[in-house]
């Protein structure tokens, strides 16, 4: 993947969560522990987190995890959640940032590299995280399409409020209750994003 195909970076959240995001960022699973908030994450996949670290980086749960592609595995799962959610836009700047990474997959997967940004990029495979589904009849590559469409960029500790840059949400009922928030960012219905459409 090269940088250019990536327009924007995505993070999954409950609208709930949505003034304290954009007043404080996006925090790392760590930081987010001490605050009041809905938590959409798999458990079970945060004990996976919980027992990994970046080589000769920190902790998963000291990033703050961007996905490349949010229209993946972790928002099919929920997405009979839709009316709940909101999917930020985030700056691809946030790729320049000191100590960010790169995971070309899940990064709770035993099978997922990590490298520096933004040069990590290239080790991505732009088809794979891009592609419309990741199913597949070898359950070896079902795996693999899986693991990569849920490709990553972890930010040490929080994501700033000035990176977000908008967001998505599924259908007018969640746009008006995500604008009930008090939000002022852009906000687009994008169903297709949601699994609705």
């Amino acid at each position: 993947m090269r940088r250019s195909d990536l327009g924007e970076l995505h993070y999954i959240a409950h609208i709930d969560n949505v003034p304290s995001i954009l007043a404080q960022g996006i925090l790392c699973y760590e930081r987010a522990q001490a605050l009041s908030h809905v938590s959409v994450a798999m458990p079970e996949i945060q004990e996976r987190r919980a027992k990994r670290a970046v080589p000769s980086g920190l902790p998963l749960h000291k990033y703050a995890n961007l996905y490349i592609c949010a229209r993946n595995p972790m928002l099919y799962k929920r997405r009979d959640m839709h009316l709940d959610l909101t999917v930020f836009r985030v700056s691809t700047d946030v790729l320049d940032l000191p100590g960010v990474i790169i995971a070309d997959g899940n990064a709770s997967s035993d099978y997922t590299a990590f490298w520096p940004s933004p040069a990590g990029l290239e080790r991505v495979p732009g088809d794979l995280v891009f592609a419309e589904y990741w199913t597949d009849q070898n359950p070896i590559e079902y795996f693999r399409k899986k693991r990569t469409k849920c490709a990553e960029v972890l930010v040490p500790g929080v994501v700033e409020p000035r990176f977000i840059t908008g967001a998505y949400v599924s259908c007018q009922e969640s746009k008006r209750r995500f604008r009930a928030t008090g939000a002022h960012l852009p906000v687009t219905i994008n169903a297709r994003l949601f699994f609705r459409g």
